[in-house]
């Protein structure tokens, strides 16, 4: 649903549940703004019968009745649009209290507080510690990137994007289009899974390599959403987590830590140099580059052309 429309149907949830008489479809119209804004009295009446529907669709009771001056008026009672009361479980509360408080970006910081005070009206006892009651560690995601709020959105929304995105190999950024389905967060990264139309196929982008700000777009996704997106396992791909191969690569010594972690074994050689076996998988040409001079690969000789290429490409840039 576009905020725009959200945020109307709330006004007029909210109009409807806070008046104690009946409201016309006049005086709503002059109390929300995007009624005001609608232009003919035929536009307004094809919106205003839309959103109602909507609402009632949604579950709020709306009355229809006949005011004094003989208008027909509408109004939402409190008590026949109450919830049941909610009870939860302790494994339920837990549950929903790490998810609110697993949040440290200071824009959803009010939103996780908020929900836990809700969470604890609902049956979680003050002094109750979900991380201590099941042995856990705090689980944080941290999001640093200025990128994350509005793909989010944008994946809520189901709105196309269009961003610059610098890939590892390139010296320059490049605009992509893209129908965002899903973040997630891999080893401290975050990710966004969507459709590139420029390429017509499905990628995965990670958010530290965006650059600017991300643009949305009004038009509707022209690619089927999959039911499971799969970014983790693309990611792990990439980065050599499913090799059934090894490469023997150089390194240059007190370098290349995250290589010298995924390593089999280790070589010194001398002269500030090892020699490393690691895993070998789709993508490690790519991780390579992003250690410059400090790698030189010594087989298999087709990943040793991938990363001269590579190279050569972003030299060139």
């Amino acid at each position: 649903m576009a905020i725009a429309k959200a945020e109307r149907l709330m006004n007029l949830a909210l109009c409807l549940l806070g008046t104690r008489r009946p409201l016309s479809k006049r005086e709503l119209r002059e109390s929300i703004e995007a009624y005001l804004e609608a232009g003919s009295d035929d536009s307004f009446n094809r919106m205003f019968e839309r959103d109602k529907d909507d609402l009632r669709e949604l579950g709020l009771v709306i009355e229809t009745v006949e005011n004094l001056d003989g208008e027909i008026g509408y109004l939402a009672r409190r008590d026949s649009n109450r919830l049941p009361p909610v009870t939860l479980d302790a494994e339920e509360a837990a549950a929903l209290g790490l998810a609110a408080k697993v949040w440290q970006q200071a824009r959803l910081a009010g939103a996780a507080s908020g929900a836990l005070q809700k969470l604890r009206a609902a049956g979680l006892p003050e002094d109750f510690d979900p991380y201590e009651a099941h042995g856990a560690l705090e689980p944080r995601i941290p999001v640093h990137e200025a990128a994350f709020e509005p793909l989010m959105l944008a994946c809520r929304d189901r709105r196309p994007v269009v961003f610059d995105y610098r890939k590892a190999t390139a010296a320059h950024p490049e605009p992509r289009h893209v129908e965002p389905w899903a973040l997630e967060c891999w080893r401290g990264h975050w990710y966004l899974a969507g459709w590139d139309r420029d390429r017509s196929a499905e990628r995965v982008f990670r958010l530290s390599r965006i650059t600017g700000k991300v643009r949305t777009r009004g038009a509707r996704f022209t690619a089927p959403v999959p039911d499971v997106v799969t970014v983790r396992e693309t990611v792990a791909s990439w980065a050599g987590e499913t090799a059934d191969r090894s490469a023997l690569i150089r390194l240059r010594s007190g370098a290349g830590y995250p290589l010298r972690a995924k390593a089999v074994s280790v070589r010194e050689l001398g002269d500030g140099w090892d020699e490393l076996e690691i895993p070998y998988g789709h993508g490690l040409d790519a991780w390579l580059v992003e250690f410059g001079p400090d790698v030189v690969v010594l087989e298999p000789a087709e990943l040793r052309a991938d990363v001269v290429d590579r190279l050569r490409a972003v030299a060139k840039g």
